[in-house]
């Protein structure tokens, strides 16, 4: 084992998770979530849609990660129901972000190994997660359940 102090990497951000874990964003990925929407009116089919879709599209921009889904909340406004059930918003911002910590498991190297999630979530504005004001469904994710360790 190397006794050195372990810098911080050159991430974007560092969010504190729940349990006390530091983890980096290395990567973000923004989009609107009813951007390509065609038509039609955000309901649970359109957003089951959309999930499923940055699902896909994530499992084959980041193979080698697992992948978490933050589940997002859901709106229910008291508009009119059309075709497919009643209108349901999500929230405006759907984010991709690529995370990495120190590894899982305590006997490899610090040096050589590093833990890794790519973890999709749903926020109001277009603001980057940041240390402890990350929201709270961001850091109550369970790094040591889902992530994997990776070595360089």
């Amino acid at each position: 084992m190397h006794d050195r102090p372990r810098a911080r990497t050159m991430s974007l951000t560092r969010v504190v998770l729940a349990s006390g874990r530091p983890v980096d964003l290395a990567e973000l990925r923004l989009s609107s979530t009813y951007g390509g929407m065609p038509a039609g009116y955000p309901c649970k089919p359109v957003n089951d849609m959309v999930i499923k879709s940055l699902l896909h599209t994530t499992e084959h921009t980041f193979p080698t990660s697992p992948i978490h889904l933050v589940p997002p909340s859901r709106e229910y406004p008291d508009q009119y129901a059309g075709a497919f059930g009643p209108v349901e918003i999500l929230p405006p911002v759907a984010c991709v972000g690529s995370f990495r910590s120190r590894a899982l498991d305590p006997s490899h190297d610090p040096v050589d190994y590093f833990s890794a999630l790519t973890v999709i979530w749903f926020q109001p504005t277009m603001r980057v997660p940041s240390e402890c004001d990350a929201a709270a469904s961001l850091r109550e994710v369970d790094w040591e359940g889902l992530a994997r360790d990776h070595e360089l």
